[in-house]
């Protein structure tokens, strides 16, 4: 059972028909956090014992996770810390701090910051929250999803959904691929933990990919998610760099949509034909943080895909 308080932070998102895409979409890029990630951090903090909240959290983050978080600590009254990615987005650094959140800045990526993260948890005795590698958080960001697009589309045959650690889709599988369900996910091809994972049949929970405009897609998987993807997932489709640029243009210009590149690889894919999105199908579109300048960037005419 999803607990009340986490019930109360988190919105149910609606599902819409996209024309120009010929499929469905699920807009968690309208949660409170401006992502999905709020469902996991909620859930987390809501079964954390009175003695956990009192010695605060400590999480690490590419960025919507830790707006998660704060959101979360704020509103359950937990202390909260977050040790960001140094590829981390402005816009996701200053609604943490907004949200109460003490911000530091890691002196690299992801796995890194993750590093970090864990030992100033064990220095101080807080609990380490993960973005991935956690079963409530796996829970909250993909099964609770997963009912939710279930309960929303009777006819439902495919979600596709990004993969960074591999929390969403894990637990969105474990939800739906019982069901019936296919369950496509999607990475940059750049950086594809998840991919290569499955490809080398392990776990790599040390991985260190190329840059890439996805900075909440970055870094390793963990073994649960990758074992829960093993069993359930029925692909991994990749995407360039450009495509994600593109795709970040044309989910503004022709669904009225502001998607963060870690988000828009769905709409990559279904773009570039890797992958068919009919009546049946239903895209998570998985956040809408995105950086003005980087959403400049894609409706200029260079399209200059560098990572900042």
């Amino acid at each position: 059972m999803i607990p009340d308080e986490a019930v109360r932070l988190c919105r149910r998102t609606p599902l819409v028909y996209a024309g120009p895409l010929g499929c469905f979409v699920k807009l968690e890029s309208l949660q409170a956090t401006g992502s999905f990630k709020l469902r996991g951090a909620a859930v987390k903090l809501a079964r954390l014992q009175p003695a956990e909240r009192k010695r605060g959290v400590v999480a690490a983050s590419a960025g919507n996770h830790g707006l998660g978080v704060a959101l979360a600590g704020q509103r359950l009254g937990v202390a909260v810390t977050v040790v960001v990615s140094r590829g981390a987005a402005q816009i996701k650094r200053d609604g943490m701090a907004r949200l109460g959140a003490e911000v530091i800045e890691s002196t690299g990526e992801y796995q890194q910051a993750e590093r970090e993260a864990c030992a100033l948890a064990r220095e101080r005795g807080s609990v380490f929250v993960s973005p991935f590698d956690d079963d409530d958080v796996i829970d909250g960001n993909g099964a609770w999803l997963g009912r939710e697009i279930y309960e929303q589309h009777s006819s439902l045959k495919c979600v596709v959904v990004p993969i960074g650690g591999g929390g969403l889709i894990a637990g969105l599988a474990r939800e739906l691929a019982p069901r019936g369900v296919h369950v496509i996910g999607v990475q940059p091809a750049v950086n594809c933990a998840m991919k290569e994972s499955l490809a080398q049949a392990r776990a790599l929970v040390d991985y260190s990919g190329g840059e890439t405009l996805c900075e909440g897609l970055e870094g390793a998987v963990a073994q649960r998610t990758y074992e829960l993807t093993r069993a359930h997932v029925s692909d991994i489709v990749l995407v360039d760099e450009r495509e994600v640029l593109a795709a970040i243009a044309y989910a503004y210009r022709a669904l009225g949509l502001i998607v963060e590149p870690s988000a828009a690889v769905v709409i990559a894919a279904a773009n570039s034909g890797r992958l068919q999105a009919e009546d049946d199908a239903v895209l998570v579109i998985t956040g809408s943080n995105i950086d003005s300048e980087v959403l400049e960037r894609a409706l200029s005419p260079s399209g200059d895909t560098r990572p900042r």
